[in-house]
């Protein structure tokens, strides 16, 4: 009986060890699994981009309602990334200050392809005669970008232009 045991312990390690067994360490890079830093799409900088320029494609080819679709994914994208980034920043402060730099980094961009969207927005709004849906969008901007960028210029130029606002901003560029 003892024998019996051995070799049924026997056969069954010979076959493991001659069977193809999958590999646990795998040599590939990882990047099929980083799936959100896909250029194409994901949740990335490079998707709002991509929205953006979707949008301009379809202002181009005069598909407004497509480009406001485009411009509405990439405002959405935005504001989720631009949380997620704040959130991650928030949390990781104190701890290792590598992460919250990244965070803000990758926030000040996010909030300015937020500003851009936003931009395109108010401009599609405005040529359809809709200043009611420009003006939250313009406001916006000035909030995220401030007056003295150029994007919170240009937000507030056309408030100014919309009757919205009547005292000129001082410190605008002349080149606006």
């Amino acid at each position: 009986m003892p024998f019996r045991l051995s070799g049924t312990s026997l056969a069954l390690i010979a076959g493991l060890f001659f069977s193809p067994m999958p590999v646990l360490a795998e040599t590939d890079s990882s990047s099929k699994y980083r799936v959100l830093a896909n250029e194409q799409y994901g949740m990335n900088t490079n998707t709002i981009e991509n929205y953006l320029n979707k949008g301009d494609e379809f202002i181009e080819k005069g598909k407004l309602d497509k480009a406001i679709q485009e411009f509405k994914n990439a405002r959405k994208l935005s504001k989720i990334l631009a949380a997620y980034f704040r959130d991650l920043n928030g949390s990781f402060r104190g701890l290792d200050a590598r992460i919250p730099r990244e965070m803000n980094s990758k926030n000040r961009i996010v909030i300015s392809l937020l500003a851009k969207a936003n931009l395109r927005l108010a401009s599609i709004h405005r040529k359809q005669n809709e200043p009611e849906l420009a003006v939250p969008l313009l406001v916006e901007v000035i909030k995220l970008m401030s007056p003295t960028k150029e994007e919170g210029q240009k937000a507030y130029q056309t408030l100014l232009e919309l009757g919205f606002v009547q005292t000129p901003y001082a410190g605008a560029r002349k080149s606006l």
